[in-house]
């Protein structure tokens, strides 16, 4: 969460609006005591809200009123931590999420490793996708990631 929050800082305007949902209260207090170096100054930006609450939520909750989300629960499109974030990856929670997204928003997901299935589900679920692989240590190397970037159509 972290690396992705300030990257996303560093790239968005000052009337950027970013939801930060996180489960977890002990995530949180880590992101403020321990691992506040990871976060530097980010959470305190005025463009940042934090809700303690369930990410599947928050995405149902918003029709057309998200410009990207940006997933980076489980270490892919598997519910790994909590078995019902399952929902997240499937044909019905993915087009919740197209729902919650404006025309052309973009609906990224971090995973471990690559899923033939899950590309086919986005697909199917309307967004135009592309993975892209990358390594956990840029140039220097690292374990092998996947970002599954899907694009809303207009």
């Amino acid at each position: 969460m972290g690396f992705t929050l300030r990257a996303a800082l560093g790239a968005l305007g000052p009337d950027a609006r970013i939801v930060v949902a996180e489960l977890v209260p002990a995530v949180l207090a880590w992101a403020r005591g321990s691992m506040a170096e990871v976060f530097g100054n980010s959470l305190d930006d005025p463009r940042v809200s934090i809700r303690e609450a369930d990410v599947g939520q928050l995405i149902r909750s918003g029709v057309s009123s998200f410009d990207a989300i940006l997933l980076d629960v489980d270490n892919g499109p598997e519910g790994l931590s909590r078995k019902a974030n399952d929902v997240l990856y499937g044909l019905e929670g993915l087009s919740i999420a197209r729902a919650a997204l404006r025309p052309g928003g973009v609906f990224a997901v971090w995973s471990s490793g690559p899923s033939q299935k899950f590309t086919q589900r986005l697909r199917k679920s309307g967004f135009d996708e592309e993975e892209v692989k990358v390594r956990a240590n840029g140039s220097r190397g690292g374990a092998r990631h996947v970002i599954w970037i899907a694009t809303r159509a207009r």
